[in-house]
């Protein structure tokens, strides 16, 4: 998940990190379920909070997708930061964002979300899923 030198792998590190630590933790469900529940915001307002996090952490990403020359978004093998992207890219279409900005990484997300074992991650493939 780590492949490379140590500057390929600080640039896979950077990127997964941009989102777990920028992306993921302001559109967590637990996060939006408080905007919505104690904090009364609109369900409409959370939805637009997430997709702006999502898009403004997603334009960094892009250039990274965008500037690969393999399937993923450092090459031809799935690194740490591909694992971390399909989540959120689950995310992003769960509240409908507007993904016409990010060919690059909608491509990547199609290509990981072949890959059987990522099939079966999916929220909705899981026992408990409802």
């Amino acid at each position: 998940l780590l492949p490379g030198d140590a500057v390929a792998r600080a640039r896979i590190r950077a990127a997964a990190l941009t989102i777990a630590c920028d992306i993921h933790p302001l559109n967590n469900l637990r996060v939006l379920n408080y905007l919505k529940g104690p904090l009364a915001v609109a369900s409409e307002a959370v939805d637009v909070w997430a997709e702006h996090w999502l898009t403004t952490g997603f334009a960094a990403l892009e250039e990274t997708a965008a500037a690969s020359t393999g399937r993923y978004l450092f090459g031809d093998s799935v690194t740490l930061a591909d694992l971390f992207l399909v989540p959120q890219m689950y995310n992003a279409r769960r509240i409908r964002a507007d993904l016409t900005a990010f060919p690059a990484l909608v491509a990547i997300d199609k290509k990981l979300n072949a890959l059987s074992v990522l099939r079966g991650a999916r929220p909705e493939a899981q026992p408990d899923a409802f």
